[in-house]
């Protein structure tokens, strides 16, 4: 009699089955993440190489596979081959242009590594997509064209991703296919390249040959290449450090992002964990304001942690109630970062409009915004010299180094140890557009030298003593409007009524404090700062104080308003028109400028952005100057001078 067998029930098979689901996606989850960028010049293979890689590594659907074939038909991309760029360049206007002028993003996995790529722009007009790119990067893949060598962006992005503190940097000489893979050349090429790394602080690099469109190098090593001994592409990304194992080994550092309060028995601080470890019991520090407690939970969503280190998100709860809000940094009791308001920094400016020095922009740095002012560059950076070259200001695409100061303490490290907490973006306030990516490099002695000193006469007791309240009465409109003119009335008028009162005049302090200054944009910022300055210091003394200046930007002449307490900063704007003021043209202005004799002069060739909400307007074609000061004082008593 044979044997009779008898099937394992079905659901033993599905649950084998969700086992081994199970199985894959718990070690899939725990893979590590490798984030890299690639760049280099335009036409270098970027593109191309990260489209082998997704194809190499099984990433593309086979409806993906069936339309980059019929697309590299369509292009006419060495015969019928697979054009791998197409995988990658997504803009229209990429692949009608053949270059990569946005930063695409794709995701990919191995069986031992996951990773998200960054295929930055190689063109010059778009360093600033680099950048963005490379913010987040563990390694840069810094690609050469093998029959171009060593180019300008080349050093350009290899500067730039040692700047933003890229540990980990692969030179691939790439098209290696197109020199009949002749090791003189690759061997040319790194000859060059390792002396520009040397110049700029590069220390070790790994350099390879491959070919993107053939696949040399890429998942593993070629035959066309034996005298080649190193690792493939994908062999290095597999295996090479990632930055948050380096993070896991350092300080405690997490910023603020939010505080959880969902009840009032629960009261927590979310953030991402910056570097180090944190366990319930450790001792910490909240900066800026240095109060100290104890971790007394690790809170996420799932569960409670004992232990939670550098890349995870996570809400501590601490022994101790104490202020912290968002933007403000825990940290390691025994090893907090610094706090400061002045700092040296290297700037990468990526507006189309210059950088203009004293301007005041918001500055992100973590989870927190403050208001930052860049002084004058120290230097500008040639990126194929290295020269450092005198700069008054920086402009599209422009590295340099300058002193920066906010308008209040925050913690910080230099952007070599930590980049969440030493680097920052710069913003346009009136535009809210990002204008610059920075880092900072230490805080200047200054910021520990220099102490407020306290005074027992303060501004209160010097209005009372005065019987009233200190204003400023900021006078702004074109060269011929009237503003010296109807300002001198109105001082006349207030000191005849026992006004104490001061008149700053454009023109008259060029004669001494600001005759250093000429009338470029950067110029025009830095006489109005230093005249806010003056006359906030003037308020303090209980003054009146009236000014009488173009100003010409809506940026400066709010950044002199948020100097004083609310509603002592009163905009003024005498309303003439272009050719009314250029009709005067009592000083002959207009005519020079006219005539090319007068350069920058505001109206000309130099905006004038007109106060969109000013406290007080002048028309001046329906006022004359002594009817317009009437008024003028008028509002003054009858808002801020409530006694008469």
């Amino acid at each position: 009699m044979s044997e009779t067998l008898t099937p394992e029930p079905i659901y033993q098979t599905d649950a084998l089955i969700a086992a081994d689901i199970d199985a894959y996606l718990d070690v899939h989850q725990h893979k590590t993440m490798l984030r890299f960028i690639t760049c280099g010049s335009v036409d270098d293979g970027k593109s191309t190489l990260i489209g082998r890689l997704l194809y190499d590594s099984k990433m593309i659907f086979e409806d993906q596979l069936a339309a980059l074939e019929a697309d590299s038909k369509r292009v006419g991309t060495q015969g019928q081959e697979i054009d791998f760029a197409l995988l990658v360049d997504g803009l229209a206007a990429e692949r009608e242009q053949g270059i990569t002028i946005d930063v695409a993003y794709r995701f990919f996995a191995t069986e031992k590594r996951k990773f998200i790529v960054a295929d930055t722009p190689g063109h010059e007009q778009y360093t600033r997509n680099m950048v963005t790119g490379a913010s987040t990067a563990d390694l840069a893949i810094i690609l050469i064209d093998a029959r171009k060598g060593v180019l300008t962006q080349t050093r350009r992005h290899s500067f730039l991703a040692h700047q933003i503190g890229i540990r980990n940097i692969v030179l691939a000489v790439n098209k290696m296919d197109l020199v009949d893979y002749d090791q003189a050349v690759f061997d040319g090429i790194l000859k060059d390249y390792t002396e520009f790394a040397c110049s700029i602080g590069i220390s070790s690099f790994v350099a390879m040959p491959i070919s993107g469109f053939k696949g040399d190098n890429i998942t593993g090593l070629s035959a066309n290449t034996p005298w080649y001994s190193g690792p493939s592409l994908m062999q290095h990304l597999e295996t090479v450090e990632v930055d948050a194992t380096v993070d896991a080994r350092k300080p405690f550092r997490m910023a603020v992002q939010w505080v959880n309060r969902p009840n009032l028995d629960f009261r927590g601080f979310s953030g991402l964990i910056a570097s180090g470890s944190i366990r319930p019991g450790d001792a910490v520090r909240i900066l800026p304001s240095g109060k100290t407690s104890t971790v007394k939970q690790i809170v996420t969503l799932g569960a409670d942690l004992d232990h939670a280190i550098a890349g995870q998100s996570v809400t501590l709860t601490l022994a101790d109630e104490v202020d912290c809000s968002r933007g403000d940094v825990i940290a390691s009791a025994d090893s907090p970062p610094q706090v400061a308001d002045q700092f040296e920094a290297t700037i990468v400016w990526m507006d189309e409009a210059e950088m203009l020095p004293g301007r005041p922009y918001w500055m992100k740095i973590g989870a927190q915004t403050v208001t930052a002012t860049v002084q004058q560059p120290k230097y500008q950076v040639n990126v194929n010299t290295m020269e450092q070259l005198a700069a008054r200001t920086l402009d599209l695409n422009a590295i340099g180094v300058a002193n920066l100061s906010t308008d209040r303490p925050i913690p910080f490290e230099a952007y070599a140890d930590n980049r969440d907490l030493g680097g920052f973006i710069l913003i346009d306030k009136m535009t809210n557009a990002t204008v610059a990516a920075g880092m900072l490099h230490f805080s200047l002695r200054r910021a520990d030298n220099i102490h407020w000193q306290a005074v027992d006469i303060t501004r209160e007791a010097h209005a009372a003593q005065k019987g009233q309240s200190p204003k400023l009465l900021w006078f702004t409109g074109l060269s011929g409007s009237g503003k010296s003119t109807i300002a001198n009335i109105v001082e006349k008028k207030l000191h005849a009524l026992g006004r104490h009162t001061f008149l700053l005049d454009g023109d008259n302090v060029r004669h001494g404090l600001n005759k250093d200054l000429g009338f470029t944009d950067a110029d025009r910022v830095e006489n109005i700062r230093r005249v806010g300055e003056v006359a906030k210091l003037m308020t303090d003394a209980g003054l009146i104080v009236i000014t009488a200046f173009i100003s010409p930007f809506r940026s400066e002449r709010e950044m002199v308003r948020q100097m004083l307490p609310v509603g002592e900063f009163v905009e003024v704007h005498i309303d003439t028109s272009l050719a009314e003021a250029e009709k005067r043209d009592v000083k002959g202005l207009y005519a020079k400028a006219r005539a090319g004799q007068l350069k920058n002069f505001t109206g000309i060739d130099s905006p004038y952005e007109v106060p969109e909400k000013p406290e007080i307007r002048i028309d001046t074609s329906k006022l004359d100057a002594e009817a317009a000061a009437d008024l003028i004082v008028e509002r003054v008593i009858g808002i801020w001078s409530p006694d008469l």
